[in-house]
């Protein structure tokens, strides 16, 4: 796998072994970036099913200024400090080996805020509506933040009601849809 565009361009990503992730194709990766390009400059960058970090790292090549990349597998996780110190990246990466929904706990307690949250978890596993109800709840957003949620388009998929985000978008590459989220207007937890 490589990363797509940027100052990064054309380098390989390390991936880990096995079916325990799985790392959204390099054109599928590359059209996300392009509509969120205008999102990336500077911008402070959270996945919570980080995998090997290409999302994150395909993000830090175009623009955006630190990353943290969350997920609870120890393999996931050695591919993201690998492919950051390949990439001389480890200053703008923070890996973290956790639960998505107990990290977003502690980001929250440390005053943690993010530009762009990417939600792409393992398919099949009803872990989407999960996952933008407890950011609904975490105040880690930024004001105009963007959440971008992956799924499969043949995923039975029923949209949470949300009291802070508010659908925005749907974009589809071949079997493989992301979902838009932002903030309502105004919007802020108190």
């Amino acid at each position: 796998m490589r990363i797509a565009k940027g100052r990064w361009r054309g380098r390989r990503l390390w991936t880990p072994r096995g079916k325990e992730t799985r790392p959204v194709l390099t054109r599928v990766r590359s059209a996300l970036m392009d509509v969120l390009a205008p999102r990336l400059e500077g911008a402070r960058v959270l996945d919570l099913f980080a995998g090997s970090g290409a999302l994150v790292f395909e993000a830090l090549s175009r623009g955006a200024a630190h990353a943290v990349a969350v997920d609870r597998s120890a393999a996931a996780i050695a591919a993201i400090e690998r492919n950051a110190q390949t990439l001389g990246a480890a200053e703008q990466i923070e890996p973290l080996r956790r639960d998505a929904f107990a990290a977003l706990g502690s980001l929250e307690a440390a005053g943690r805020r993010f530009d762009l949250v990417l939600v792409p978890p393992p398919y099949w596993q009803g872990l989407q509506p999960r996952a933008l109800e407890a950011l609904d709840r975490a105040d880690v957003l930024a004001p105009g933040a963007l959440v971008v949620v992956q799924r499969d388009r043949k995923e039975g998929y029923v949209p949470p009601v949300l009291e802070r985000l508010v659908h925005t978008d749907t974009r589809r590459w071949g079997n493989t849809v992301f979902e838009f989220h932002e903030p309502r207007a105004g919007e802020r937890k108190p």
